[in-house]
């Protein structure tokens, strides 16, 4: 099935560890609303993939830490907070100063109320994890996963292929509205589109639009990127922003920099 969005919303009902995850969390979410809104499955899908982005492996995972471009710097420690801010502070630093702060999060213990323990994740890529980004009153989020070959092929039977081309409509499957394929000269594929998460349901939480993205590598990994304009409900920060946090551009920046991969 060509359509990312479903393949990961299969991935995300698979989760179930930790059960607290940000994974489980739309996951669940997302169940209900496919028992609710059976005649409208397709977009439940974009609902699915849109908390599948956040699925964990398990490890290790750190406490919220703020920083913003201005005070942006690497502060080497050993304590979860610190590296936090590490993360925090090295993604502050590839980005224009008008993003606004940037502060490190876990979408499951603000959503669902876990604890630090309850959402340990270890990421692949050295930027992976969820960021809040606050800017004039707002609070928008910056989800960032690598998936190598192997969690890809788990997850939906192949590796991720940089020839598919996901703004090609297949069957009943939603169309990706704004969608942009790029082919980048490495061999390398590139998809951005923006997601209205204009979707109702049982669950406390009701996302603003986004923009969402692919970046389908040689090898078989990918990046999955949601660039969000934050959300309203149970465990929200503040106001949605007007915009997704990073643009088109900043996001394509972001993804085929050298920062976000893993080092040797």
């Amino acid at each position: 099935m060509n359509d990312v969005r479903e393949l990961l919303g299969r991935a995300a009902e698979g989760a179930g560890k930790p059960a607290f995850s940000a994974g489980a969390v739309y996951a669940k979410a997302a169940r209900i609303r496919r028992r609710r809104r059976a005649a409208a499955s397709a977009a439940v899908i974009a609902v699915v993939a849109a908390g599948a982005f956040t699925l964990p492996r398990a490890g290790g995972d750190e406490g919220p830490a703020h920083t913003s471009v201005a005070s942006a710097g690497p502060t080497p420690s050993p304590s979860p907070s610190a590296s936090a801010a590490d993360r925090a502070g090295r993604l502050a630093a590839l980005l224009p100063p008008d993003v606004g702060e940037i502060e490190e999060v876990s979408l499951a213990v603000l959503i669902k109320n876990a604890t630090p323990e309850q959402a340990r994740t270890d990421y692949l890529g050295p930027l992976d994890g969820h960021y809040a980004f606050r800017k004039g009153g707002g609070v928008g989020y910056l989800v960032l996963v690598l998936e190598d070959r192997e969690a890809v092929e788990r997850k939906t039977g192949r590796p991720a292929d940089p020839d598919e081309d996901l703004c090609v409509r297949v069957g009943q499957e939603p169309t990706r509205t704004d969608c942009e394929r790029e082919a980048l000269p490495d061999g390398r594929t590139l998809t951005t589109w923006h997601d209205s998460m204009d979707y109702s349901g049982d669950d406390s939480v009701g996302w603003g639009p986004e923009l969402v993205g692919r970046l389908a590598q040689s090898d078989g990994s990918q990046f999955l990127v949601r660039s969000s304009t934050g959300f309203e409900g149970s465990g929200t920060q503040g106001p949605l922003l007007s915009e997704p946090p990073l643009s088109r551009q900043q996001l394509k920046k972001l993804l085929t920099g050298p920062e976000v991969l893993p080092k040797g």
